[in-house]
């Protein structure tokens, strides 16, 4: 019986390795939940084989998937099933999967928050009731915006604050000092607060933007990875902490501005547009930074 589900599953699909994936992935772009490498290491530390499937057209793989059983790899349905639940976070990633332009495919794999950018390539998705959050372009934000984010980067500096890149400390460093300040924040652990240092090690390379600290005591922090596909650059904004007692110096809302100026200044050194994600389009302070977009399902 299993069989022959996957056999509707995967008809029209066939069985490609890791090689031919990370090919397809090269060739037509994809985000940071679906990017080989992010796939490979996080699909190991959870002990569950990745299976790779492709779509052949005129002897050439024109799309590709990366999966775990009936869903996408890296699936929360799959990790608390297999009761590892909370394992790691890439949050509500964007998912961009590689497929060749002008491609028409079904996908019956289980996934959500599917980008726009496939919602022409797979005939199977249906649109999500709640959007995804992408950071505005520097110059989409007003004149007194953009004046106030300033002026509270300018307090915090003036209160002693300083902006340090992620990578001047160690992935056990990082994991230390995001794991205290969620705990500050909302009064409860990290997830996957565990293996946060693991974690932090397998995605080093990813791993982009400031920390926040005050007289060398960290004060914020947010967890972005990126990935560079060949037509765009693709960033998540997984999550972050903050230190509730610095709150007058606005550490938070000083990164965002900070980290979201940084990145599209160097997506634009590259000439590539920036898929920087929020995540869910479902906060206030998200409607500030980003406009939301439509994402879809299966």
């Amino acid at each position: 019986m299993l069989n022959a589900l996957r056999a509707w599953r995967e008809r029209g699909w066939v069985v490609i390795d890791a090689a031919a994936y990370t090919h397809a992935w090269s060739q037509y772009g994809g985000s940071v939940a679906t990017h080989p490498h992010v796939v490979e290491r996080l699909a190991a530390l959870a002990e569950i084989p990745v299976r790779y499937l492709g779509w052949e057209a005129e002897g050439r793989v024109v799309a590709a998937l990366p999966c775990w059983g009936r869903h996408l790899a890296l699936s929360k349905q799959v990790l608390k099933r297999q009761g590892r639940r909370g394992l790691f976070d890439l949050g509500n990633a964007e998912v961009i999967l590689p497929v060749a332009e002008g491609t028409q495919v079904p996908m019956r794999q289980r996934a959500r928050y599917v980008s726009q950018l496939n919602a022409t390539c797979f005939t199977t998705l249906t649109q999500q009731r709640d959007g995804l959050a992408l950071a505005r372009a520097p110059e989409d934000y007003t004149k007194k915006f953009r004046y106030n984010q300033r002026r509270e980067q300018r307090m915090l500096e003036e209160a002693g604050g300083v902006l340090r890149p992620v990578h001047d400390f160690s992935a056990e460093q990082l994991a230390d000092m995001y794991a205290e300040l969620f705990f500050r924040r909302w009064q409860c652990a990290a997830p996957g607060k565990e293996r946060l240092a693991e974690v932090f090690a397998l995605l080093r390379e990813f791993m982009t933007g400031f920390m926040a600290e005050i007289d060398s005591e960290p004060v914020a922090i947010q967890i972005l990875y990126k990935v560079q596909a060949p037509r765009w650059v693709s960033l998540e904004y997984v999550n972050g902490g903050v230190d509730p007692q610095s709150r007058q110096f606005s550490p938070g809302s000083v990164l965002s501005f900070v980290n979201t100026q940084s990145e599209w200044e160097a997506a634009r050194a590259l000439g590539k547009p920036l898929r920087y994600s929020f995540g869910r389009a479902d906060r206030e302070y998200k409607g500030r930074w980003c406009h939301s977009v439509p994402v879809y399902q299966v």
